[in-house]
């Protein structure tokens, strides 16, 4: 298979997955799901040049945000697996192994920590939210999901699953 269809189909895959894992927690521990319209919305506002703000709850709302904010999700999720596959090269697409897969999903904490939760209002690392800890605890656990799932879809796209 092409490595760049390969990789974006990676890229959906482990996006869905943590998806999926947003909808379990949601029924385990009645975690609330993420809200990217909300996403959208701060896109929405950085085309006016603003890119920060003190609460995106607050901030106007934008005409599809919530499309916006999915598709920018799923372009994230193409982008990390972009990542991997050009450190793995397509060798790891063909063979695809759990231990960079983990290292490159718990790395992609870097983008909500240092640039959407900070430009959305909610400071770095999450450190203005109610329970910062708690907030950190949920992203790395999200990402580290994410890891298994760029994992495991690259094992499907490969065929090896």
């Amino acid at each position: 298979m092409d490595h760049l269809i390969a990789t974006l189909l990676t890229g959906i895959g482990a996006t869905l997955i943590i998806d999926l894992w947003a909808l379990l927690r949601r029924g385990l521990f009645g975690t609330a799901l993420p809200n990217y319209a909300l996403v959208g919305r701060w896109v929405g506002h950085m085309a006016s040049g603003r890119f920060q703000h003190d609460s995106m709850a607050r901030v106007a709302p934008i005409a599809g945000e919530r499309w916006i904010g999915w598709a920018l999700h799923y372009a994230s999720g193409v982008a990390f697996a972009g990542i991997l596959s050009g450190i793995g090269g397509p060798a790891w697409m063909q063979r695809p192994t759990v231990g960079l897969a983990l290292v490159v999903g718990i790395a992609t904490v870097a983008a909500p920590f240092l640039l959407v939760q900070p430009g959305m209002g909610a400071g770095v690392a999450a450190s203005r939210t109610p329970r910062p800890g708690a907030a950190r605890m949920q992203s790395l656990v999200t990402h580290a999901v994410f890891g298994l799932g760029l994992f495991l879809a690259a094992r499907v796209v490969s065929g090896a699953l």
